[in-house]
């Protein structure tokens, strides 16, 4: 029994087909069409034209544009993106690599070249949240500042929020996302804000720790885990000092993969990003680079992972950068030896 054919794939594959004719007459004959998830691909002499669906969150989809790009060998690859705001975000990550893919905004059968968005920007937070750092750091939270918000994060979880209203006051909010910050409202109603927070970070750090039973809140962000230590344990990465940052592209949810950055200096005083990754992300590369075009674009970029995720393909991408990038792999007890201090 064959599965029955995805009518969007075929539509995309139409679609991208129409529009190479119609801009690259006589350059795709032969092609061949292939499949790419929310989207289509031709290829051809050399060349890959890649269509990204308006409906895929396409912004995020270069690290695998690229991947997909090196196994077929391509020596031109041609970017075709439907959303508007996700092909100026494509077409300044891909601005950041030595030999960049082509990015084109489509606008119904119209192709023309994609400008560069502007690098991100993430904002301090309010000074009335401010004020409330010394609360965080008094319920022994990790304080990080993120797309101008004050959050406060149990080996990388978040835990605590600071939030200003409408009329520029500000409170802290207990609890993991903002479901469990309403519930911890109505739970911790009875506590002071210091006592809420450190109950808050005690139900968490009970189950947030190396060699802890499986539990959901020690599955999720697990790439802010690891920032969490080598924050901690710079030695790990090569630093003398980093702090945490927000990402150019934020997660939109604690399940969603994604990469940590932090920024500071290397052992030689130099400036230093290093961005956390655990798993198979082919996004790390793009997203770090990213990150350290908003941060400190003339930094060393390190790519952190644990060792058994340091793959060939991040290496590659890394080197492919306009300023390369180094993998470094972090030992895969790297959660055990940052609790123990082990080198």
């Amino acid at each position: 029994m064959t599965d029955a054919p995805d009518p969007r794939a075929a539509l995309l594959a139409a679609k991208l087909g129409a529009l190479v004719r119609s801009r690259w007459a006589g350059e795709a004959d032969g092609a061949r069409p292939g499949t790419f998830p929310g989207g289509a691909t031709l290829a051809g002499g050399g060349r890959l034209w890649i269509l990204l669906d308006a409906e895929a969150d396409a912004s995020r989809r270069l690290g695998a544009v690229l991947a997909v790009a090196s196994r077929a060998g391509a020596t031109q690859v041609d970017l075709l993106v439907e959303d508007p705001a996700a092909a100026g975000v494509l077409a300044r990550r891909a601005s950041l690599f030595a030999e960049p893919p082509a990015v084109w905004a489509v606008t119904g059968v119209e192709l023309a070249p994609a400008a560069a968005a502007a690098p991100a920007a993430d904002p301090a937070p309010a000074p009335e949240a401010e004020l409330f750092r010394p609360v965080l750091v008094e319920a022994g939270l990790e304080t990080v500042v993120e797309g101008g918000s004050l959050l406060g994060e149990v080996l990388g979880l978040e835990v605590a929020r600071v939030v200003v209203g409408d009329d520029g006051t500000a409170h802290v909010e207990a609890g993991v996302g903002r479901f469990d910050r309403e519930v911890g409202a109505m739970m911790f109603a009875e506590l002071s804000e210091i006592d809420a927070l450190a109950r808050a970070a005690e139900l968490v750090a009970d189950v947030r720790q190396p060699g802890a039973r499986r539990h959901p809140l020690n599955q999720l962000v697990p790439e802010r885990w690891l920032r969490s230590v080598v924050i901690a344990r710079p030695d790990l990465v090569g630093a003398a000092e980093l702090r945490a940052v927000g990402s150019a592209i934020p997660r939109a949810n604690l399940k969603e993969t994604g990469v940590a950055s932090a920024v500071g200096t290397a052992v030689d005083g130099s400036p230093l990003v290093v961005t956390c990754s655990t798993g198979v992300d082919l996004e790390l590369v793009p997203s770090a680079a990213d990150d350290r075009l908003t941060h400190a674009p003339g930094a060393r970029l390190v790519l952190a992972v644990p060792s058994r995720d340091a793959l060939a393909v991040t290496t590659d991408l890394a080197s492919h950068l306009a300023a390369p990038a180094v993998v470094v792999p972090v030992d895969d007890d790297w959660q055990i030896a940052a609790t123990t201090g082990a080198p």
